[in-house]
């Protein structure tokens, strides 16, 4: 298909992650059915994204004010940071209404592959809040596959040093699973973060 300003929309739309040709089609075609209104405020919506959110200065989470509403709350407890690759996971955590320390988002993780080495991420902003703050723990949230584990691990090493408590969440069974359906990684995992009962 050769129509400009649909091929242009498709083109942009396949950017997003997930999103391949036939999807971007299908959008594309969804949008133009759409009523000129809602395709407007989509429209504006991503133009607001742009103009009014950034990253916090302290966490690097996503905020409109000078700071994200999690550094700004007083009754955080100043002592943990939650360690996570992007602000996604940091809602999940806060999500649970169990966790009440801070965070840091680094903003991806170390993949030499792809290119993204511990100058990409966030790495010397949470090395500067370690030095600057009160902390006793750091809470490694990376997510449980090669790229996460070693950006835990070159972490863990400058880390420890400065006198920090490192600790990496617990891997394992989901609640209401048969052990008999679990893949063996993840039956290890729950090995290796077994605990007291």
């Amino acid at each position: 298909m050769t129509n400009g300003a649909f091929q242009r929309a498709v083109d942009a739309l396949k950017r997003l992650p997930g999103i391949g040709q036939k999807t971007a089609q299908r959008m594309g075609f969804f949008l133009l059915k759409m009523p000129e209104a809602e395709a407007l405020a989509i429209a504006q919506a991503i133009i607001d994204l742009k103009a009014k959110i950034h990253f916090c200065p302290t966490c690097q989470n996503i905020t409109e004010a000078a700071l994200c509403a999690i550094c700004a709350d007083p009754t955080r407890d100043r002592t943990r940071i939650v360690v996570v690759e992007e602000p996604s996971t940091l809602y999940a955590i806060e999500r649970t209404g169990e966790y009440r320390g801070l965070y840091h988002v680094l903003l991806g993780a170390i993949s030499p592959l792809d290119g993204v080495t511990p100058d990409d991420i966030k790495i010397k902003e949470l090395l500067q809040r370690l030095h600057a703050e009160p902390i006793q723990e750091v809470i490694m949230a990376t997510d449980p596959n090669i790229e996460g584990e070693a950006t835990a691990l070159y972490l863990t090493r400058l880390i420890k040093p400065l006198g920090c408590k490192v600790t990496r969440l617990a891997y394992g069974i989901p609640v209401g699973i048969d052990l008999e359906y679990a893949d063996e990684v993840t039956l290890i995992k729950s090995l290796e973060g077994r605990r007291d009962l």
